[in-house]
């Protein structure tokens, strides 16, 4: 059976619906990860003294997250290919933000990992297929680099401007010498920031509901295209897999920038505030990273961009886990964390992107994410408990030296995954078009 390299080829709306939809693409799809990911990476300090938990115990509540998603992402991907992204958006935000309510409320640490449990079906399941499928189309034929680019990097750009904007409201909720606030006073602190996530999730929702179309006409078109024979094609491509691969390698970095802030505070002595902002300083690389990343892959490949983005992230990565950080080094840290971000968020703009030069059909956009993300992202799974035990086992610069050890050799596997997948493209081209 051939299968036909079907693209989003439906007329472009106007220039500003284009934009009001960009925009409501970019913000519900970093709002949908604000309280399980975000919150996290920037106030990881804190959460670990107000929740009273250990790294191996907050790890062990993200891996219920990773366990539900893997699920999750195979049911996500046909849903995302039969109705519209409009509905499933909408309904995937105000569910993720019911769970912020639960959140708000500090719960034990078994009802923590029913919470993320939950999310793991929210934001996946309902979501993340629609979010991807939605973006393929806005970039049309010839600007998938650009499309996802902007998607990311404008999730980025968001990311690290709520992500300041909420340090900055912690900080004035506490007293001038920050060591000095008691757990109370942090307490009810990062619980007015919890508040405020949940406001901003439901407003994305709001988003989705005013600028993304009511109905999709790819999705009409494919409810009666859509064959167990063709998925079953696309489960057979090899570029699929080798996608699934890099997705993983690029995701751990992803998974380790929730180690930023602490590795400050672990190694360079820095306090509770001074390290959420060195979190943030890692948010805001991301707009930089994948739309640079997005735009120059248009013009040079995305294969070449995404080798060159794992070279960042390996370089960072080394610098990271040697023993020259020390509590004197804050400005080289911070330099350090900016290029492998770079690297890391580069990437996050370009794993996507790679379907249209490995040619998978756009009929079956959501059933193949749903695929390479059942692989891709299962560091949801494992990355939390691994840099718990690792940081558990060895407090202190040593554990965070065995995070980025770990972190360095998934990039160097990601340079391999990226050389194969490109030249398996490159002799499928002659064969494709003659």
């Amino acid at each position: 059976m051939t299968v036909p390299v079907a693209q989003p080829d439906s007329p472009a709306p106007a220039p500003l619906p284009r934009v009001l939809m960009l925009v409501a693409l970019v913000v519900a799809g970093e709002a949908i990860f604000f309280l399980p990911f975000v919150f996290p990476r920037v106030f990881r300090p804190t959460i670990l003294e107000v929740f009273n938990l250990t790294n191996t115990e907050l790890g062990e509540a993200f891996a219920y997250y990773g366990v539900v998603a893997m699920a999750a992402y195979a049911l996500g991907g046909p849903l995302a290919d039969l109705f519209s992204p409009r509905r499933l958006l909408a309904i995937a935000l105000v569910s993720t933000a019911v769970g912020g309510v639960a959140l708000w409320r500090i719960p034990s640490l078994q009802t923590l990992k029913w919470v993320y449990g939950y999310w793991g079906f929210t934001t996946i399941a309902l979501f993340w297929s629609a979010l991807i499928r939605a973006t393929r189309e806005w970039g049309g034929r010839f600007a998938q680099g650009s499309a996802f680019g902007l998607l990311d990097g404008g999730r980025g750009l968001f990311a690290a401007a709520t992500g300041s904007f909420l340090v900055a409201v912690y900080a004035s909720l506490l007293p001038d010498q920050v060591a000095s606030a008691s757990l109370a006073v942090r307490t009810v602190a990062l619980k007015r920031v919890i508040l405020l996530i949940v406001i901003i999730t439901v407003g994305a929702a709001v988003l989705t509901v005013l600028f993304l179309p009511k109905h999709s006409a790819a999705n009409d078109s494919n409810r009666s295209k859509i064959t167990l024979r063709g998925m079953l094609h696309i489960a057979a491509m090899p570029a699929v897999w080798l996608q699934a691969a890099i997705i993983v390698c690029a995701y751990v970095g992803y998974k380790a920038t929730d180690d930023f802030s602490l590795y400050a505070k672990d190694v360079l002595n820095v306090n509770e505030v001074e390290a959420a902002r060195v979190g943030t300083y890692s948010l805001w690389m991301r707009p930089i990273g994948a739309i640079g990343a997005g735009i120059l892959a248009d013009r040079i490949g995305v294969s070449r961009m995404t080798i060159v983005s794992f070279l960042l992230m390996v370089g960072g990565s080394a610098v990271l886990a040697t023993p020259a950080m020390t509590a004197s080094m804050y400005v080289p840290y911070v330099m350090t964390v900016a290029c492998a971000s770079l690297g890391i968020c580069a990437l996050r703009g370009l794993y996507f992107a790679i379907m249209q030069e490995a040619r998978v059909p756009f009929a079956y956009t959501g059933s193949a994410v749903g695929l390479v993300s059942v692989i891709g992202y299962t560091p949801d799974v494992f990355m939390g408990p691994a840099m718990g035990y690792l940081l558990d086992r060895s407090p202190g610069p040593e554990g965070h030296r065995d995070v980025f050890m770990m972190v360095g050799a998934f990039a160097l596997a990601g340079l391999v995954a990226t050389a194969v997948l490109s030249k398996i493209n490159r002799t499928q081209i002659p064969r494709q078009h003659g």
